[in-house]
């Protein structure tokens, strides 16, 4: 079942991707011919609204094949004049950008529905407290609840860490422990650790750890909207500050994932209730939109790449240019491809 869960989702994200550039291209005049979701032999398929919508065997991606564009032969085109070839460097950008927007905005959709259930977020209850740091000094114990920091309301784990790292001088701190309200005041301490990618970062703690206690928020209209916002650009911002670092080689290629990592995560949050999947299905969303606008022949980004110089120089890429960029744009995707199935095969190992 959460197999099943797991190629729906998928799936799901793929049509929204693909439908992003099926419904620019039709605004822009472009026919479209076929609409597929996976590669490889049709397993169904039926035709409506002028053309053929397909679904095939190998359910790793998609695609829309409108007239006059062909990534396995770039030099089959079309001048028609409902055909892609035609239409100007900009009104082509707006089709091939539209798969991914249509990616961010249905991240955003899937944040604004966690948010209007109430997400769990952490609690500000002490956990585990290192000795001698500064938490341990001024005599914070485990299950202390951080009530607020110099006055300020404290209500998540991560706004009572946002205000520590960036703090300037000794903080008053109000805790409740057993009911009873206490006041202390510390110094926080740069401190060595290690951020999401692994990396060793030094910043502002005070040494505690989390006691691993959640709690429902609680969001109006506004803070929904915010909430959603806000998610969509930080995963935005993580994906682009990950892939930046995998290829300046700053994280490992051993952490990258592919398709068994994501049939798994998934699965494993389906086990873990709707929220969870809402979640996962929001960052691969992003993750989808983020990867299509790398500059890589063969991705949206390529093309929009073509077309931007097009725009610029009044002239389209040579013909032969054209499709050594692409065949080269293939062969980094398999490799990619074949490097993120090879380390979901050694975690699967162990």
């Amino acid at each position: 079942m959460s197999f099943l869960v797991s190629l729906l989702v998928l799936s799901a994200l793929i049509f929204f991707h693909e439908l992003g550039h099926y419904l620019a291209a039709r605004r822009m005049g472009v026919r479209v011919e076929v609409f597929s979701i996976g590669f490889g032999k049709k397993v169904a398929s039926f035709y409506k609204w002028g053309n053929e919508w397909r679904l095939a065997l190998i359910p790793l991606g998609g695609y829309v094949k409108m007239k006059g564009q062909d990534d396995s032969d770039p030099s089959k085109k079309s001048y028609d004049s409902d055909s892609y070839n035609v239409k100007t460097p900009l009104q082509k950008m707006f089709i091939l950008f539209a798969g991914p927007l249509a990616n961010f905005v249905l991240a955003f959709f899937l944040y604004f529905i966690i948010a209007l259930g109430g997400p769990n977020i952490l609690s500000p209850v002490v956990g585990e407290v290192t000795k001698e740091s500064p938490a341990f000094v001024a005599g914070l114990e485990a299950n202390d609840t951080i009530r607020s920091i110099n006055g300020i309301e404290i209500k998540t784990w991560e706004e009572m860490a946002k205000i520590i790292e960036t703090s300037s001088d000794s903080l008053d701190i109000q805790i409740e422990r057993n009911g009873y309200i206490r006041q202390i005041s510390l110094l926080p301490k740069i401190t060595q650790t290690k951020n999401m990618f692994g990396e060793t970062i030094e910043k502002k703690m005070i040494g505690i750890a989390a006691a691993g206690v959640t709690h429902k928020l609680e969001l109006g209209l506004s803070q929904t909207l915010s909430y959603a916002t806000n998610q969509t650009i930080f995963a935005s911002t993580m994906i682009f500050t990950s892939v930046k670092k995998l290829i300046l080689g700053e994280v490992p290629a051993n952490e990258l994932g592919g398709v068994i990592s994501i049939v798994k995560i998934t699965s494993d949050a389906s086990e873990a209730g709707w929220m969870s999947v809402l979640f996962f299905a929001a960052l691969i969303s992003v993750n989808l939109g983020v990867l299509n606008l790398l500059p890589i022949p063969a991705l949206d980004g390529g093309h929009i790449m073509f077309n931007i110089y097009e725009f610029l120089f009044k002239k389209e890429v040579n013909e032969e240019i054209m499709v050594k960029l692409t065949i080269a744009g293939w062969v980094i995707l398999f490799s990619l491809m074949g490097l993120g199935l090879y380390n979901d095969i050694n975690r699967l190992l162990g």
